[in-house]
């Protein structure tokens, strides 16, 4: 069976679907079949991409949710249960990465990413585990980053709630391990996103370098000079969701032009 056809009807939760590594993973399942369930926090985005999706033939259902709000995450499996059916590939990829030095950082910033970053995957895999171990399989990925095993000055919360992501990742793949469900994280370094390009505007407007030149730092972060496609990171995400990734669980794969070695 090839992996088109394994995914082929499948449900597929992706969070944060509406833009960026999101929107790409959301596309790459719905070409082979699955039914994609996108969720953000923004209504109009998840439609757009909605559309994008049927109008290649595809299927997907967009649902707004906040997943740092547990009630809203019960609520958005109330809603795919009763549209669908059960959840089989968690796909937890919401995220914010806001950048401050961490002493001018407030408060609330530390308390929003982590919250978004961390207590999101959190209620996503709380709420929608139960069902894939009922049903003996399941595919947990959460999108993480490098910076889940390495740091970068001005990055202190984002940093700690990745490390805090891949150290659920292993927990749960451990006690998943003869469930059929596996937990694995996806590590990407700079992807080449909207998010990506904000961030070089920032730096740009910081340092007073032109956005190119801040994009040519982040390009030569890695050995191979380059930003990351968001497809690739898609295909990544597709091959742990496969059958013949039964057998990988509780890893952290990087996807970074060899930028971090571990």
């Amino acid at each position: 069976m090839s992996e088109g056809q394994e995914l082929a009807e499948k449900i597929v939760l992706v969070t944060g679907g509406s833009r960026g590594i999101g929107r790409y993973i959301a596309l790459a399942f719905a070409a082979r079949g699955g039914h994609v369930v996108l969720t953000s926090r923004t209504q109009p985005t998840l439609d757009a991409v909605a559309e994008e999706i049927h109008r290649l033939g595809g299927k997907a259902l967009p649902l707004a949710c906040d997943v740092s709000n547990r009630q809203e995450v019960e609520a958005l499996k109330t809603k795919i249960t009763s549209q669908l059916g059960t959840v089989q590939i968690l796909i937890n990829n919401a995220g914010v990465a806001p950048a401050a030095g961490f002493l001018q950082m407030p408060d609330s910033l530390w308390e929003e990413v982590l919250k978004v970053n961390l207590t999101g995957t959190y209620n996503c895999c709380k709420v929608f585990l139960p069902e894939m171990i009922a049903a003996k399989w399941g595919r947990v990925i959460n999108i993480a980053s490098i910076v889940a095993k390495v740091a970068y000055s001005h990055t202190s919360a984002y940093t700690t709630s990745k490390h805090a992501v891949l150290g659920l990742t292993r927990a749960l793949a451990v006690e998943m391990a003869r469930s059929g469900v596996t937990v694995n994280a996806i590590c990407p370094g700079y992807v080449d996103t909207d998010l990506t390009l904000n961030n070089a505007r920032l730096m740009a407007e910081k340092t007073g370098k032109k956005v190119e030149e801040a994009l040519r730092l982040f390009q030569g972060s890695s050995p191979q000079q380059r930003l990351i496609a968001p497809e690739e990171v898609a295909e990544l995400a597709l091959m742990l969701a496969s059958k013949s990734a039964a057998g990988i669980t509780g890893q952290a794969i990087n996807i970074d032009g060899g930028a971090v070695m571990v």
